[in-house]
């Protein structure tokens, strides 16, 4: 293809599978990354990168309603860290002045009586949390440059495991999934009446892209057959709502989803997100089997970003490009964001290599 498409065509046709005049772009950085890039010479954040790149995303709110919404305070802080009680009534330990995992410390909503009694009507109780005004101002930017927009959210299995630990909900899924349900059903009406919030404006976005980490580095975190039973029928609710709208859906996950990808598909998802290379995810493994049912979106390795070595770099890039344009549905991205280890000389290689071996014919 000639043509050159504008970024909402690019992406909605890599989401058909159909001809496209480039790959579509996106990124994501830890803040450390752009910190350091601009002492070696960037000029601007992590919006000037992207205009660097030419990415073709823009996304417009962000949906995660809490229970107790602004009620977030500090528990105790020493030199290098904090520990903060959050509006989920979860304690956890930051870093000062880092990014990175925290320490999760306690959940006060471990029990299913403190879920019916407190933290449930919390929840549905609870007034729109999305940004109306921001999210509309956002689509009108986004608009204004012609690049694919979309509503940008949490799904259910990570507002489990953020509301009530890992440790609680990964055994209330085998001990007491009708609790686990009602979480999921109630998180996910939440999540659908903050956007609704947002498309009772009259605007029209692109898609709908949801994060929810269900996997480690070796398989998801619950069972293919529990995750069926108990968390696909709301992922199923989001895409319909989507879909019914006129809107793409991508599904962001780290680690290992290949045992999952056939039910990803069932699930009604459009793309997923990032393709965690260092958990076993390949696109040059995945786009010959899901690459025609699926975008595959991401799976260029930090860990070899992280190497400044543009040998391996290329090799990385120029074989997975390959792959999984083969299918015409592949968005560039990393296989997570981009962490500070890569220099901002390596980067801008990154993004010539993007752009190099990112061009159909």
């Amino acid at each position: 293809m000639h043509e050159k498409l504008t970024s909402r065509e690019r992406v909605n046709r890599a989401m058909e599978h159909k001809d496209q005049d480039r790959v579509p772009r996106y990124e994501s950085f830890w803040g450390e990354t752009i910190t350091r890039w601009q002492g070696e010479g960037l000029v601007g954040g992590a919006d000037a990168v992207l205009d660097l790149l030419g990415a073709d995303i823009a996304g417009l709110c962000w949906n995660w309603p809490a229970p107790f919404p602004g009620t977030s305070q500090i528990v105790s802080e020493d030199a290098e860290t904090q520990i903060v009680r959050d509006a989920f009534g979860a304690t956890a330990r930051f870093w000062k002045g880092r990014s990175g995992t925290p320490e999760h410390v306690g959940f006060e909503c471990a029990t299913p009586e403190i879920w019916y009694d407190k933290y449930k009507p919390a929840l549905i109780g609870s007034k729109i949390q999305v940004d109306v005004e921001a999210a509309v101002r956002a689509y009108d930017d986004a608009r204004a440059k012609g690049l694919w927009n979309c509503l940008v959210g949490v799904e259910t299995f990570e507002a489990t495991r953020k509301l009530l630990g890992d440790e609680v909900s990964l055994m209330a899924m085998c001990e007491d999934p009708e609790w686990i349900v009602d979480v999921s059903r109630a998180h996910t009406d939440t999540v659908l009446r903050n956007f609704e919030a947002v498309m009772a404006t009259g605007i029209q976005p692109d898609g709908v892209w949801i994060y929810g980490d269900m996997a480690y580095n070796h398989a998801t975190m619950c069972s293919p057959k529990t995750y069926r039973e108990l968390i696909l029928p709301d992922h199923k609710r989001l895409t319909k709502w989507a879909h019914d709208r006129g809107m793409k859906f991508i599904y962001h996950t780290d680690g290992d989803i290949n045992g999952v990808l056939d039910i990803y598909v069932e699930a009604g998802f459009d793309a997923i997100q990032p393709l965690e290379a260092k958990a076993h995810m390949d696109v040059r493994k995945i786009a010959p089997t899901h690459g025609h049912k699926l975008t595959l979106f991401g799976n260029i390795d930090v860990m070899v970003m992280g190497t400044n070595n543009l040998e391996k770099i290329e090799e990385e890039m120029r074989t997975k490009f390959a792959a999984a344009m083969a299918t015409k549905g592949y968005i560039y991205h990393s296989d997570h964001s981009v962490p500070p280890m890569v220099s901002w000389a390596t980067y801008q290689q990154v993004i010539e290599f993007v752009e190099r071996f990112g061009q159909y014919e």
